[in-house]
């Protein structure tokens, strides 16, 4: 399947997806773009609509948002990968986003897995805080059950009792995944691991386990993001991490290279 002219799967070159967790601005959301797009990565990541545990934090510019994710794209040639929050998004989302992704807290939000189902562009589909491999699978059945067949599945990590970490990321749901189903299966490290310096170590072993690309959190300032700026990269430290894919992607016999729009 494609995000855009993107092809993500087996036999298609890795998908490094990259950009602020929120659209928090426009100078913020072009200038990351713009990083993305040199530093190789294939598609742009940012959240116009954003969960929030706390209703008291940034929730994202919602249709504005959309709307400077519009510019982004014209300005690097990257498509945009952004969230969908409820089914009477769907439409509007969907009309600037290459990609809709369902965050985690939606991961059993039926009516709307049913609504990504009945329209076209694919749909990213994150694992669950606490949900099992099944349930996951179930979960995307909703949609290819709609009729939409482009689902890329996301591990993310899951909630555990280990707390020094945000999330516990299960390296080996990737190649689980894979033996299971067909679909593309991706892997999120920031969210993974909730800490800037693990990102590029488990984005690694997530590459040489199997993962047919990465999601990940970058930002110009991540000490002055409004969302995840302890899990972001900065510029360089993408560039680096962009920079070591590809050694170990060969390493493990992925011969296709990382993706470029």
């Amino acid at each position: 399947m494609h995000i855009g002219d993107v092809p993500v799967g087996h036999g298609h070159p890795l998908a490094v997806i990259a950009g602020p967790c929120a659209v928090e601005s426009r100078e913020v959301t072009l200038e990351t773009a713009r990083a993305v797009r040199a530093a190789g990565g294939a598609a742009l990541r940012g959240g116009a609509f954003k969960p929030r545990s706390s209703p008291y934090t940034f929730r994202g510019m919602g249709e504005e948002g959309l709307e400077i994710l519009a510019e982004a794209r014209a300005v690097s040639g990257l498509p945009v990968v952004t969230e969908v929050l409820a089914p009477g998004d769907v439409e509007a989302v969907a009309t600037v986003a290459d990609c809709l992704q369902i965050g985690a807290r939606n991961m059993q939000n039926y009516s709307l897995l049913d609504a990504v189902g009945e329209q076209a562009k694919p749909v990213l589909l994150k694992r669950g805080m606490s949900a099992t491999v099944e349930e996951l699978l179930l979960s995307a059945e909703y949609v290819l059950a709609r009729g939409n067949r482009n689902v890329i599945l996301c591990e993310r990590g899951i909630r555990t009792f280990e707390r020094y970490t945000r999330n516990t990321f299960d390296v080996n749901a990737i190649p689980l995944l894979k033996r299971l189903t067909h679909l593309p299966v991706i892997a999120d490290p920031s969210h993974g691991t909730g800490k800037w310096y693990l990102v590029a170590p488990v984005a690694l072993a997530a590459v040489a386990a199997g993962a047919d690309g990465l999601l990940v959190e970058v930002h110009p300032s991540p000490d002055h993001a409004l969302s995840d700026g302890f899990q972001s990269l900065t510029f360089d430290n993408f560039r680096a991490l962009m920079a070591a894919v590809p050694h170990v992607a060969r390493a493990v016999g992925r011969t296709e290279g990382v993706a470029a729009p």
